[in-house]
């Protein structure tokens, strides 16, 4: 009798690998309820990034998508997947993932590049990554504009001979605010989901300008619920208010004439390359007007790499 081959070991079908402040999470959660589509939790596992993460192994990571159903497409979002340079070896790591399920895709959403840097600066500034205003922490933190660069985070996966642009798809935030649920069918046909999915309405509200920074007086004062009752007791509630006040952003930062131009140099010059694969003609200007309506495909995508195989046949 031949004995019965063993189940492949559950793996992701397909995962969002970005841009950080440009609604994964909305993607992920409306994809998530859809029936026959399992995306695992946590949402950001971060494992073909973070060396950390990674240590744990492919056990650990095949178990995050264990409890789907037979059939199901599977899909996580890491958003640390289009971090170069800080993350230098997610796309080796993803590539041989691929080599063992080569029918993995990935999505990407792209939004305004200068919106998402402000997005960014205030998720750093709630983390205390920096504590200078916006003008100021630009310089300081080359990684607000790199995240923000969109054809230089994409060009590895478009020119690896595991993905190409076959295997990515790009969506624009914009286009999914006006048009969420054409932006989810397109997702889900890119996807090869055989159903017909539904936006799902949710209560949005972006509470970006309202996170508290992470400090000792927060921990002293606000999050540790151990010591809710002593604090509610020996604290009175109008220092609890300003302590509150003190760490939140209390509006959404401003950038200087002078940051924004000198962000709008350096972003034009990436979108220019980004819209010559797509054929768009993408500005900082134009980004809103241009992308609010398209559903974009690669239409003239950057090389893609010869792979080490075919060349030593062309040898």
């Amino acid at each position: 009798m031949t004995p019965t081959p063993p189940a492949p070991a559950p793996a992701p079908d397909f995962i969002i690998i970005g841009a950080m402040k440009s609604a994964t999470t909305t993607l992920h959660d409306q994809l998530d309820q859809q029936p026959g589509i399992f995306c695992c939790e946590p949402k950001e596992p971060y494992f073909f990034s973070n060396d950390e993460v990674f240590a744990k192994g492919q056990a650990w990571y095949q178990g995050l998508f264990a409890d789907a159903a037979p059939g199901d497409l599977r899909g996580e979002s890491s958003t640390h997947y289009t971090k170069l340079p800080t993350y230098p070896h997610t796309l080796d790591r993803l590539a041989d993932h691929a080599a063992q399920h080569p029918g993995l895709k990935l999505i990407v959403l792209l939004r305004h590049p200068i919106d998402r840097l402000v997005s960014q600066y205030i998720h750093e500034w709630s983390q205390g990554l920096t504590k200078a205003p916006i003008d100021q922490a630009i310089g300081e933190l080359p990684i607000l504009t790199d995240y923000s660069r969109y054809a230089f985070q994409l060009e590895p996966f478009l020119t690896h001979p595991a993905f190409g642009p076959d295997k990515l798809l790009p969506l624009f935030f914009d286009a999914m605010r006006a048009h969420p649920q054409q932006t989810l069918e397109h997702a889900c046909q890119f996807l090869g989901y055989p159903g017909t999915p539904a936006w799902q309405e949710q209560d949005a509200s972006n509470v970006s300008s309202q996170r508290m920074r992470k400090t000792w007086w927060r921990r002293a004062f606000v999050d540790p619920p151990v010591f809710g009752a002593i604090r509610r007791t020996l604290v009175p509630q109008g220092l609890r208010d300003r302590v509150k006040r003190s760490l939140t952003m209390q509006s959404r930062p401003e950038l200087s004439d002078a940051a924004r131009q000198a962000l709008t140099e350096c972003f034009d010059a990436d979108l220019a390359r980004l819209g010559g694969w797509l054929g768009l003609e993408l500005t900082c200007d134009n980004w809103k007007s241009v992308t609010r309506d398209q559903f974009p495909r690669w239409v003239k995508p950057p090389q893609t790499e010869a792979s080490p195989r075919t060349t030593e046949a062309a040898a």
